[in-house]
């Protein structure tokens, strides 16, 4: 098998995450690259990595890196996927792909021109062995015709209105957080599982906290700062949505609801969806990754648990271990990377692949979009 060398960009909570992934598909990790040098070289010592690159363009100049991962600041991604692909380095892009839905159409028309090479977002969620089976179920008409969809993602980590990072200040993530951040996993994977598309939006959003406290460092990382008091900061206005709630329509009359909150206390990093079809219903929670409810109504309910001998072929090929040895969060970068990494070594993306592309990604910045023009105007808004 050929040897396929990647470098992650990024040192906060996700970059080693990538990295973790990245070595459990099999494959080798140059190095890492911060926002600074001593950044770098503290997370390269920390992960074990040859390589704490000083800056991105060292990332570019290194012949053995094949494939380059972004877990950058979202204002950033942009520039650095245009020089990326310009380099002849594969791309997986930490959504959002980019800061507008201008910024996306561009990078989908510079990744079609180099098509030998592998442009990815790194919507790791489709990867749950069960979000596979819903697939696959739904497709093969198990549930019937869909109804209508409802669901949420909602954390806690950002509960307080001492909590800071980076990703709340618009200038950083963009003018959507709570949506932009998480919303669009859930987005992403329900039109991924059902295969269908979402056609308007009627969005209400909601900053609880206008004001936060930015602590003298600057930011915490994500998901940490919780067990000790934050040092005193400075206020800052705060424009990005906490909490968020938007009703969908579908192409075909399908209705969905959709819920996001960052400050929702006791709740980690919870995405549930329930899926009302003409014969059966679906629900699937993150938090309990390994069982999947099927609902009847004139036959008992079901409770699958995730066992590769009883799942179809297609996300069984994504389950690793037998039932009961239970799958979570990082799996799925694993098997997300397996995916890319065999088009990687075929020379091009697949057709249609598993993962999403650019394109999918430019589909979750209009969708944002539409999101934030609706709250604006109060009305229903076409995707």
């Amino acid at each position: 098998m050929k040897t396929i060398c990647a470098a992650v960009v990024g040192t906060g909570f996700i970059g080693p995450v990538h990295v973790e992934g990245l070595r459990r598909a099999g494959v080798e990790v140059k190095g890492i690259c911060g926002s600074a040098p001593e950044k770098s070289a503290k997370a390269a010592t920390a992960l074990g990595l040859e390589r704490g690159y000083r800056d991105f363009s060292e990332v570019l100049k290194d012949k053995d890196v094949a494939a380059v991962h972004l877990a950058s600041p979202n204002r950033v991604h942009r520039a650095q996927v245009l020089a990326a692909l310009d380099a002849g380095k594969h791309v997986i892009c930490e959504k959002p792909l980019a800061m507008t839905s201008a910024e996306t159409a561009e990078l989908v028309a510079a990744a079609k021109r180099v098509p030998n090479l592998v442009a990815a977002v790194n919507y790791n969620l489709r990867f749950y062995p069960l979000c596979l089976q819903a697939r696959s179920m739904i497709r093969r008409g198990e549930i019937g015709q869909v109804f209508h969809i409802q669901g949420a993602y909602v954390q806690d980590w950002l509960l307080y209105p001492t909590d800071f990072n980076w990703r709340v200040l618009a200038e950083d993530g963009g003018d959507l957080r709570a949506i932009g951040d998480i919303g669009t996993h859930w987005l992403d994977l329900i039109t991924f599982i059902t295969g269908l598309e979402i056609e308007s939006v009627m969005a209400d959003l909601w900053t609880v906290h206008p004001t936060r406290q930015r602590p003298p460092a600057g930011s915490i990382e994500t998901f940490t700062g919780k067990k000790s008091a934050p040092p005193k900061g400075e206020p800052v206005t705060i424009t990005t949505e906490d909490y968020g709630s938007v009703l969908l329509r579908f192409k075909g009359e399908q209705r969905g609801v959709l819920t996001v909150s960052q400050v929702t206390a006791g709740r980690k990093n919870c995405l549930r969806f329930e899926i009302a079809g003409s014969e059966r219903s679906l629900a699937w929670d993150s938090e309990r990754p390994n069982e999947i409810w099927i609902g009847a109504r004139n036959s008992a309910n079901q409770s699958l648990l995730r066992d590769p001998s009883l799942l179809d072929e297609s996300a069984a090929a994504f389950a690793s271990y037998p039932g009961g040895h239970n799958e979570g969060f990082p799996d799925t970068f694993k098997q997300l990377y397996r995916a890319i990494y065999d088009d990687i070594r075929k020379g091009k993306p697949s057709a249609e692949p598993l993962y999403a592309t650019f394109a999918d990604g430019h589909r979750e910045l209009l969708l944002c979009e539409a999101i934030l023009n609706s709250h604006r105007a109060q009305t229903w808004v076409k995707a």
